[in-house]
């Protein structure tokens, strides 16, 4: 009777292992289309002559619009009861306001690197934007030293140096070397490049902060996504009062939407939570293999849809990047706990609100960003 439990056990097992084999592969295949295809959409959006809609007004439809998907997903998961569903988003986000609270933080970071990220791409061309952007492993890697006292392995530190110096020669000569774009749209490297390279220092700032208060929380990701996205909506709803009041007052908030940019709009949200299934089903390795793979697809997009010229000095640039990318992902050989991979607070800021690239993940006991 027992072996033929066992039996029955095992083969349930083998299916369910092939199901969850299935949908990592696809889960990554879908990450790598929905990172190109968003930056390249960004950039389309913001490229087109005529009306230009308010970045800040899609941060904020974008953050509206994952959490209505996050309260759907939690009253599914509560069979459709609105009365548990509502007891416990009260009780989670209001009554336990302290731990609400915790995430004021990153998400005030998030919201300002979201906004960057329109700035970034309405600047730069879409593969430079891509490439450049990976300096966020740069700096969630030095943060984490910094503050969670990590360790990182050899591999990892000369992956950094890599990373650092294939992103330095892709800056090389890109000043005069742009995308062709409509005449109506203006353009400033020098803003582009210093808005991706806060929104990089913000991200892992966020993220390793992200994993330092919410080590040991039992919280689901998607309600994480709650609570993000109420200080996200709001505090978004803030940058946009600040930065586009009076023109939102005259024009309307949705001015210049099409459905173009409805579609950007939806992906952003869907991003953040796509993630969450590639962490769930994915390991480091294949979304470290993912990111080099939407590199290569924006890259020669950008190619055939804004004219993007590839030269040498960029190949060999993005090529570092791409390597320093898939080192970093590997696996530590050390079995000493300090010597734990900060990548870890790396991937939590992609399921946050972003783009995103990419794409954060909430501690283990969370198993976690967009």
């Amino acid at each position: 009777m027992s072996t033929e439990r066992s039996n029955k056990e095992a083969a349930v097992g083998r299916t369910q292992g092939s199901a969850n084999s299935k949908l990592k592969y696809v889960s990554l295949a879908v990450l790598v289309v929905q990172n190109a295809s968003l930056i390249l959409s960004i950039r389309y959006v913001r490229t087109l002559p005529g009306d230009r809609f308010f970045s800040t007004s899609a941060v904020v439809m974008a953050e509206v619009l994952k959490v209505l998907t996050c309260v759907i997903i939690l009253l599914v998961q509560r069979r459709l009861s609105v009365w548990s569903t509502c007891s416990h988003l009260i009780d989670s986000v209001v009554l336990q306001y302290k731990e609400t609270l915790k995430l004021c933080v990153p998400s005030l970071i998030y919201t300002l690197q979201n906004n960057l990220q329109y700035i970034a791409i309405s600047n730069l061309p879409a593969a430079t934007f891509q490439v450049t952007y990976q300096l966020k492993i740069l700096t969630t890697a030095l943060f984490s030293v910094m503050m969670l006292r990590k360790t990182l392995s050899k591999v990892q530190w000369v992956s950094l140096l890599l990373l650092f110096l294939g992103v330095g020669i892709v800056q090389l000569q890109q000043e005069g070397n742009k995308e062709s774009v409509a005449s109506g749209a203006a353009q400033n490297y020098v803003v582009g490049l210093v808005a991706v390279v806060i929104s990089c220092l913000s991200s892992g700032f966020a993220g390793v902060y992200f994993e330092k208060i919410l080590k040991g929380s039992s919280a689901s990701v998607w309600l994480l996504n709650v609570q993000l996205g109420v200080f996200g909506t709001t505090l978004g709803a803030a940058a946009l009062w600040w930065n586009d009041g009076a023109a939102i007052a005259e024009h309307g908030f949705f001015f210049g939407y099409t459905s173009a940019v409805w579609c950007v709009v939806g992906n952003q949200a869907f991003g953040g939570l796509l993630v969450a299934v590639v962490v769930k089903y994915a390991d480091n390795i294949l979304k470290g293999f993912a990111t080099s793979c939407s590199i290569v697809v924006s890259t020669v997009m950008s190619v055939y849809l804004f004219g993007f010229h590839v030269d040498i000095l960029f190949m060999l640039g993005a090529g570092l990047v791409i390597s320093a990318v898939y080192m970093y992902s590997l696996p530590v050989t050390d079995p000493s706990p300090l010597a734990t991979s900060s990548s870890l607070s790396e991937e939590m800021t992609e399921f946050l609100p972003k783009a995103s690239e990419g794409v954060a993940r909430p501690p283990p006991a969370v198993q976690v960003s967009d």
